[in-house]
Parts: C-alpha cells; sequence; structure tokens
C-alpha cells in the first residue's frame, strides 16, 4: 500500500516537473557532490551524450536517464544520489504546496483522533463535520511544530556551519530541501482516504522515515559528515515535542475555547 500511494504521488506531482532541468548552471555530480557545468551535451542529430564528472570519472548524473519509478524507489531508500539528483539537478519548486498538503493530513489525523471526533455513517454529518473548528486549531498546531523544527535546524546549522566553520549557508535552499524531505508525511494519506486506527507504531515509523529523510537532505545539501545532520534533526525534534508539550501545558486549550464559541448559546 506504501508503494502505491508513494507511486501516486509521484507519477502525479514529479513526474510532470521531471523535465523541468534548471536553465543555469549549477549542477552537482550524484557521485561525489562536485560542481558540473551541464549534465549532458546535445550533438547534432539528437544524438545525446552523458556528461562524465572531471573529479571521479562517473557520469554527472544517471538519473536523467532512468525511469521515474527507479527514482523514486531510490529516494524511498534514502539513497544520497537520488538526493542531489532531486535537489540539485532538478527545478522542483513544489516544496510549499507538498508542506500544506502535509499539515493538511496530519491535521485530519489529529483531530479525528480528538474526544468526540468519531465519524458517522450518516452521510448528512459530512457537512458538520466538515465545519469544525478543531481541525484548523490541528492545522495550526501542526504547522508551528513544524516552524519550530524547521527553525532549530536552521539555528543550528547556522552556528554549527556558518560560525564556527566559517563557511556560508543556503537558506532558501536549505528549505526547500527540509519541507521536501517531509514527503514521507504523505504516508498518512491512507488514514485521511480510508479512515483506518493506525497503530502508534506505524506513525511512529513514519515519524522517523520522515526524521532519516530530513538528515540525508541535511547531509547532502551541506556536504556534511552524518554527524552534523543527526544533531541537527535531533535538536529539531527536541523543539518540536517541546512546543507540543507547551501547547498542552497552556492555561487554556485551543480545542477548549474553540468549543466554548461553537457552542450554541
Amino acid at each position: 500500500m506504501v508503494v502505491v500511494v508513494s507511486s501516486f504521488l509521484f507519477v502525479f506531482v514529479y513526474l510532470p516537473r521531471l523535465e523541468q532541468i534548471m536553465d543555469k548552471g549549477g549542477f552537482r555530480c550524484v557521485e561525489c557532490s562536485e560542481n558540473a557545468p551541464e549534465l549532458h551535451r546535445d550533438y547534432s542529430n539528437g544524438i545525446l551524450k552523458i556528461t562524465i564528472c572531471q573529479s571521479c570519472q562517473k557520469p554527472v548524473d544517471k538519473y536523467i536517464e532512468y525511469d521515474p519509478v527507479i527514482i523514486l524507489i531510490d529516494a524511498l531508500l534514502c539513497k544520497t544520489q537520488a538526493f542531489r539528483h532531486i535537489l540539485f539537478n532538478t527545478s522542483l519548486n513544489i516544496h510549499w504546496k507538498l508542506c500544506v498538503f502535509c499539515l493538511l493530513c496530519e491535521a485530519y489525523l489529529r483531530w479525528s483522533l480528538l474526544p468526540g471526533s468519531e465519524q458517522s455513517t450518516d452521510p448528512a454529518d459530512i457537512i458538520r463535520y466538515t465545519k469544525e473548528w478543531e481541525f484548523y486549531g490541528m492545522f495550526g498546531l501542526a504547522a508551528l511544530e513544524l516552524l519550530a523544527f524547521c527553525g532549530s535546524v536552521l539555528f543550528f546549522l547556522w552556528v554549527a556551519v556558518a560560525r564556527l566553520r566559517g563557511g556560508t549557508l543556503e537558506f532558501s535552499l536549505l528549505v526547500r530541501a527540509l519541507l521536501l524531505s517531509c514527503y514521507g508525511k504523505c504516508l498518512l494519506i491512507p488514514a485521511v482516504i480510508w479512515e483506518h486506527d493506525y497503530s502508534p507504531l506505524c506513525l511512529g515509523l513514519i515519524k522517523l522515515f520522515v526524521l532519516t529523510s530530513n538528515s540525508q537532505a541535511i547531509r547532502v545539501i551541506l556536504n556534511s559528515s552524518r554527524r552534523v545532520s543527526l544533531m541537527a534533526v535531533g535538536l529539531g525534534l527536541l523543539s518540536e515535542t517541546c512546543v507540543a508539550q507547551l501547547c498542552k501545558k497552556l492555561p487554556w486549550s485551543i480545542q477548549d475555547t474553540l468549543t466554548l464559541t461553537s457552542a450554541p448559546p
């Protein structure tokens, strides 16, 4: 089921943009991460030849002639080469749309687990459920936690790389990488479609997969060691958990406030 859902998203979201290669330079070799001026050279009569990297003597980007399903499988396996292809050698700019879509799925799942949100078999109740204000509260909480996660990761990388090591950071590229690497949250789609009661173990595995993808994306963007990316993701997870616990321990809760405002006089 996971492969089916992921393939659906890949075909209808990623595949139409797969051929939108960057017009300018800035390509990277998927093997050694060295800069490359081009991915292939177009000769006369439609003959194309893949560019060979001057550093590792391997094709700069072997994925430009691969089937999209192969790229999907390698991305699900968190292979470094697949991440470099997606993040550097394609103009995949759907990270904000993907972020909103994942937040909607996560908000719906949280809302469905709230007390009193059991689904009814009466089709007329669908209209009532779509007007539940608790859903928007869950969306706000999910967005706040994601903001805390990304903010902590970027702050740690800014301190560790820019300040201590004297390097430079491309924050827009890092934000794009973090949001795109959250594609694992799309595995919550079955919970939205089939309204299945997922166990905490399944949700924990999805969370672990998302964090692994985040760590791999950071490692690919910075071309750094695994330790730095794991520390950044760990700090982000800690900040996200603290924000979630803080929202629960507030003297007032969003759910209670929304219940009072939506109650009939």
